[in-house]
């Protein structure tokens, strides 16, 4: 891996920075400066000019379906597995893989597997233990164990609550899975925290707030994910967040007249509402089928979820007045100090070379990832070893 020096990038890390040149090796941000590097020619350095383009920290998803999601209206209906410049064509260079509704037909192996593969061809990739079921889905047949024994699992979910697809969890079911991940992050300075995916149902976020009720569990273990799916649990949500919980926002479709908060609403309601500005995170639920259900709980259509949705909510952010440090913290800084990865979400010395550069309408420039680049001029120069080619 050779040295890379970044010139004219305007950056925000995420605080704004002003015009300064990068330079970049082994994977980590070497030098941050103004000065004009004269580099020896021995040493090939490779230069990028920014011509002052904005230069923020590559996003983090935290909810990706990284092995296809789905499966709601039979096997057909199960999402194929994403490959690598679907993350990196949207400037997001860290994944949190998961399962969902599908915790049988794909299982933590699957999971697992697919995570070493990203990391592979470049990506930073880790994991949640579990699914949407109670007992969770694992390999070592513990979710402790799980995340005390595997370095690439760093918390359990997404444990389904709320929703006619989970396994209706006890307050004690939900004590229990808490309490494991909770310890094991003790354990091994990992996230440790319960990902909670959150259905459409009226409970909303009772069995939260009893679990905090009923235990000595501190709240940033809860971490309940699509919260703005309903414009009344996005309200539980917020006092949920004053008590010391993050909350997750997905950038999911919304339709005019829903009953429901798109991600860039959600995240200006959130920043105006006076809670912590630090406990919110925006994930994209990549991957993941999008399902509508009718009465009778049968799929009446369905979409899927798309890592661009992030870059897209940032732009929206930014284009309604939202001045870009203050937005970008939830796809970057939050996350980061969420999940205990000390080397992401910032750019600093130090830190990994984790880049996205945007455009002028707040697309994918240019993205590295662990030093390397993968999206050069908005073209992607570094892919998967399926991608692009013919299937069948």
């Amino acid at each position: 891996m050779g040295s890379l020096l970044i010139r004219n990038a305007r950056v925000f890390a995420p605080d704004p920075l002003g015009v300064v040149h990068l330079l970049i090796g082994g994977g980590r941000i070497l030098w941050i400066g103004t000065d004009d590097l004269a580099l020896p020619h021995v040493l090939g350095t490779d230069v990028i000019d920014l011509e002052g383009r904005r230069l923020i920290p590559g996003l983090i998803d935290g909810h990706v379906h990284v092995t296809g999601g789905g499966g709601e209206a039979g096997f057909r209906s199960r999402v194929p597995p994403l490959g690598i410049s679907r993350f990196t064509r949207a400037g997001v260079t860290t994944v949190i893989g998961l399962l969902g509704t599908d915790d049988v037909a794909r299982g933590p192996r699957d999971l697992l597997a697919s995570v070493y593969g990203l990391r592979e061809e470049g990506l930073s990739a880790y994991a949640w233990t579990g699914g949407y079921h109670v007992p969770p889905a694992t390999l070592t047949g513990s979710v402790r164990s799980d995340l005390v024994f595997i370095e690439a699992l760093i918390g359990v979910g997404e444990i389904a609550i709320s929703d006619h697809r989970s396994s209706q969890p006890t307050l004690d079911e939900l004590l229990r899975i808490a309490s494991d991940a909770h310890v094991a992050g003790l354990m091994t300075g990992k996230a440790g925290i319960l990902h909670l995916h959150l259905g459409d149902g009226v409970r909303g976020l009772d069995l939260v707030r009893r679990a905090l009720e009923a235990s000595e569990l501190p709240p940033r273990v809860f971490h309940p994910t699509h919260v703005n799916r309903r414009k009344a649990l996005f309200d539980e949500a917020l006092s949920l967040a004053t008590r010391g919980s993050t909350i997750d926002i997905t950038a999911f479709p919304v339709d005019e007249g829903e009953d429901a908060w798109s991600a860039a609403d959600a995240l200006l309601r959130y920043l105006d509402s006076g809670a912590p500005a630090n406990r919110v995170t925006i994930s994209s639920d990549a991957g993941g089928c999008l399902p509508c259900f009718d009465g009778d709980g049968h799929v009446t259509h369905m979409d899927v979820g798309d890592a661009g949705a992030l870059l897209s909510t940032l732009a929206e952010l930014v284009s309604r007045g939202v001045p870009l440090e203050r937005a970008l913290p939830a796809f970057t800084a939050n996350p980061a100090t969420l999940l205990r990865l000390p080397r992401k979400g910032h750019i600093a010395v130090g830190v990994d070379a984790d880049l996205v550069a945007l455009d002028e309408h707040g697309a994918a420039h240019d993205v590295i990832a662990g030093g390397v680049s993968h999206v050069r001029g908005g073209r992607i120069v570094r892919s998967g070893m399926f991608e692009g080619l013919p299937q069948g």
